[in-house]
């Protein structure tokens, strides 16, 4: 990553058991280090807390991020730390407005990934128009942590048009899938397990809000449903939704978009991309009079021309998720049963 903001001249090289202590060289690395990179009106008041100024209804999600490796194309723990959650928020109607953000940090990181971790947080909320406010800082022993862990929470204002809420899913509801699965989770596989491929295969990670904010304006209530397939993918997620509706889920494999690369390292690792993680995709249930002007406007935004129509519910097989293969068989699509990919977001 190209560092647009220079590290600062620290005295240490290494986070230390000293910058959890709540002393001096906790005050050095929060003041020259995350106070001055993520500076703004209400973080520089230095509270225990935060005061926000906030009108309309008001949507909050929480997540923590124990991703391995920290580093990978496409990414790192940070944008994907603030993009996990802004997308959160953006699946419940709501565009994000603040985060908090509280890191535990394993003695012995480096601060130079340290400050590239934070660059990349300040990089990620400025594109997605939202302020770190508050947060805290942990330090554990070496070989308690592993390198450093991130929680976020977010708290952002729900579109006036958006109505979302499983309850709202009906028979004939049409499922759209903004684009490619399962290149965040074969990404940081592949680093795991050392493979190579003729083109890079990147995270997809990035934040949804500008989008959603636009198919809200336009769609409103006609947008009944939405979710992001992170954990478990796209499977756990309509299997969850299933389960809640008591509705059926039919899909048809062949309109399912997977990239050429990320289709042949599922094959090669064994993985069904249906249940590969993925952090800059979602799943919405529609109306079915207004799918295909949902998917015609997703097309022409720039990185969702791959959106599209994959199924519909129906009140057949009722709780199930139905697959039609390209051979035109059937299958039940079931839950993941264990953990396919571990420590993924």
């Amino acid at each position: 990553m190209n560092l647009q903001c220079p590290l600062p001249k620290f005295d240490f090289d290494i986070i230390t058991l000293g910058h959890g202590s709540g002393g001096l060289l906790t005050q050095r690395l929060l003041q020259s280090g995350v106070f001055d990179i993520l500076k703004n009106d209400k973080l520089d008041q230095q509270h225990d807390g935060a005061f926000l100024d906030i009108k309309g209804h008001i949507a909050i999600s929480t997540d923590s991020y124990v991703i391995s490796p920290v580093f990978f194309p496409g990414g790192n723990i940070g944008d994907l730390a603030v993009n996990g959650t802004v997308n959160d928020l953006a699946m419940c109607g709501a565009s994000a407005k603040y985060l908090t953000l509280a890191f535990i940090l394993e003695e012995g990181l480096p601060i130079t990934e340290f400050w590239e971790i934070l660059v990349s947080i300040k990089e990620a909320a400025d594109k997605a128009g939202v302020q770190i406010v508050t947060g805290d800082t942990k330090v554990v022993e070496k070989g308690k942590g592993d390198k450093i862990f991130i929680n976020t929470t977010g708290v952002g204002t729900i579109h006036h048009k958006a109505e979302i809420h499983h309850a709202r899913i009906k028979p004939g509801d049409k499922i759209i899938l903004s684009g490619p699965i399962a290149a965040h989770g074969i990404t940081i596989m592949s680093m795991r397990k050392g493979l190579e491929f003729e083109t890079t295969i990147e995270s997809d990670t990035r934040n949804l809000k500008d989008i959603t904010q636009k198919l809200f304006e336009k769609f409103g209530k006609n947008i009944h449903f939405m979710r992001d397939p992170t954990r478990g993918g796209v499977a756990s997620v309509l299997n969850e939704v299933a389960g809640l509706t008591k509705l059926g889920y039919e899909l048809d494999q062949k309109t399912i978009p997977v990239d050429e690369q990320v289709e042949g390292a599922c094959e090669m690792l064994g993985l069904d991309p249906l249940y590969v993680a993925n952090e800059g995709q979602f799943i919405a249930v529609v109306n079915h009079i207004f799918a295909d002007d949902l998917v015609a406007m997703l097309k022409a935004e720039k990185g969702f021309s791959s959106a599209c129509i994959i199924g519909e519910v129906t009140e057949d097989h009722p709780g199930k998720v139905i697959m039609k293969s390209g051979t035109g068989g059937r299958r039940v699509v079931n839950y993941l049963t264990g953990e396919q990919l571990p420590r993924i977001c």
